[in-house]
């Protein structure tokens, strides 16, 4: 599960804070890295000669070795290996093709331009959905693991579960609790153009539905690994940030150091892009968040 890191860099700051995240985690596993870097084709084919693309090819080699060495003070086994194409799909296919992987970026490269735009390739590598991503949000977030709980969003739906093994052996590999957090969406059960909204005790049943199933969910979380501390939260949101505000807002109240989700809610079940709450989520919040693929 958590058998290897990969973690692909550009010459940005976020990636490598990204790196250093990974370094962190492969220690606790005891787990090797591949550090990697995807040279674009098109790149390659702007330069005329063979000895200018070398010297790109032994730019990227030298690039790939500084961010080794960051790791020069942990016990953690890492290689370096220069790709070719495109970075997006490069990288997925990359992680497919070694079973176990947990593929490790920064939320934006090097051309993002604000805080709350997710990278392309961190997108495209996300929507691929070919391994787990931890998205670390960058070199300014001071992101640690360690500094607060993990937090485990769920609606109950088996894409949610997917990430429960990976949320309870990461909270015992770093030693925090679980916090186990269900959002009931009043804007969605009432519908967008319900102006007078739910009776009250209509909303009452509501969250007493949900607090029914986030406790399901914590047994049926406890039997997937290891058993840290899991604590169980329902919160209701009806606003037009919707599931994701109300899951930010939660983290940055229980002071989480990380999230851990599936890739799509209940309702992204037709098509394997990334779910709108998910890339919501990472987008916003200040700390890394481990994004768990459905297996089709």
């Amino acid at each position: 599960m958590y058998d290897r890191f990969i973690v692909a860099v550009d010459d940005s700051e976020d990636a490598r804070a990204a790196a250093e995240a990974g370094f962190d985690l492969a220690a606790r596993f005891d787990a090797p890295v591949e550090v990697i870097h995807v040279l674009k084709r098109t790149a390659l084919d702007s330069l005329r000669s063979t000895g200018d693309r070398q010297r790109l090819r032994e730019e990227r080699e030298a690039l790939l070795d500084a961010v080794a060495n960051r790791a020069a003070d942990r016990d953690v086994r890492v290689s370096t290996t220069v790709l070719e194409g495109r970075p997006g799909r490069r990288i997925a296919t990359y992680a497919s093709q070694r079973p176990g992987s947990v593929v490790v970026l920064g939320r934006q490269g090097r051309s993002a331009v604000s805080k709350r735009v997710l990278g392309g390739v961190t997108e495209r590598v996300l929507g691929r959905g070919m391994a787990p991503v931890l998205v670390h949000p960058g070199a300014d977030a001071g992101a640690d693991l360690a500094s607060g709980p993990l937090l485990l969003p769920t609606d109950g739906s088996d894409n949610a579960q997917e990430a429960y093994p990976y949320a309870t052996t990461l909270a015992d590999a770093v030693g925090v609790g679980v916090h186990l957090l269900g959002v009931v969406d009043v804007q969605q059960a009432g519908g967008v153009f319900n102006a007078g909204g739910l009776d009250r005790e209509h909303l009452g049943r509501l969250e007493d539905d949900w607090a029914a199933l986030v406790d399901a969910e914590r047994e049926t979380l406890g039997a997937t690994g290891p058993t840290p501390e899991i604590q169980t939260a329902v919160r209701r949101t009806q606003d037009f940030e919707g599931v994701s505000g109300a899951i930010v807002a939660y983290g940055r109240e229980s002071s989480v150091g990380s999230i851990v989700m599936g890739s799509h809610g209940r309702s992204n079940v037709g098509q394997q892009l990334l779910g709108s709450v998910t890339r919501l989520v990472i987008r916003t919040v200040s700390v890394p968040v481990l994004v768990v693929p459905r297996t089709d």
